[in-house]
């Protein structure tokens, strides 16, 4: 069993919103990302996704309501729904997912 720094591992990635696959938990992909201040374009998945806000704040839009994620604080995005990363967003997030057929 590995011991992996989240925030020293998102602080070290070359650019921010690319999220770097740290493991799988069955079939389920664990990954962590450096939130920057810029807002992220629309998307939704087959499948529900869990974002969890390690450190700072992330200001998301699902199905076109305003949701503040802050630190400590998960998000169960549904499946299906349309979410956009709203301008402002900065800290650490964790994201688990399912990997799209």
């Amino acid at each position: 069993m590995n011991v992996i720094n989240l925030t020293e591992t998102a602080a070290g990635l070359p650019e921010a919103w690319s999220s770097l696959l740290l493991g799988r938990v069955g079939t389920a992909g664990v990954k962590v990302l450096r939130m920057d201040g810029t807002p992220v374009a629309e998307e939704s998945h087959d499948a529900d996704e869990a974002l969890l806000v390690l450190d700072g704040r992330m200001e998301l839009v699902v199905d076109g309501t305003p949701v503040s994620v802050r630190a400590g604080e998960l998000y169960l995005v549904a499946a299906g729904a349309v979410h956009a990363v709203a301008p402002g967003s900065r800290g650490t997030l964790v994201i688990v997912e399912l990997p799209e057929d």
